[in-house]
């Protein structure tokens, strides 16, 4: 009777905690296999910087003029994509001007 009670309890904590922590993972493995140089990436330590050259576990990564740093491939969090989030701050401030009209 205890086993029965205790297979959901199994389930749950599988779909709640391992399940979603496993596709993080590949998400990141994805992430790391698609650096390639000239992208623009946020470090785990929140560090910004452009990809110069990859070795197979490293990344130079520029973060001012002439200022690069050697960092481990997995310390990348994401790929930033400056366009993006210059669009999306256009398209707040246009909603914004259109609200104050009313």
């Amino acid at each position: 009777m205890g086993l029965i009670a205790f297979v959901p309890l199994l389930l749950i904590f599988y779909f709640m905690l391992i399940r979603p922590q496993q596709k993080r993972m590949k998400e990141h493995t994805a992430l790391i296999a698609a650096l390639e140089v000239g992208d623009d990436v946020l470090m785990s330590s929140g560090i910004y910087g452009t990809v110069v050259q990859i070795d197979r576990e490293m990344l130079e990564v520029e973060v001012a003029d002439g200022v690069e740093l050697r960092v481990a491939r997995n310390s990348v969090s994401e790929i930033v994509d400056y366009d993006t989030d210059e669009d999306d701050a256009a398209e707040l401030t246009e909603a914004d001007s259109l609200g104050d009209e009313a």
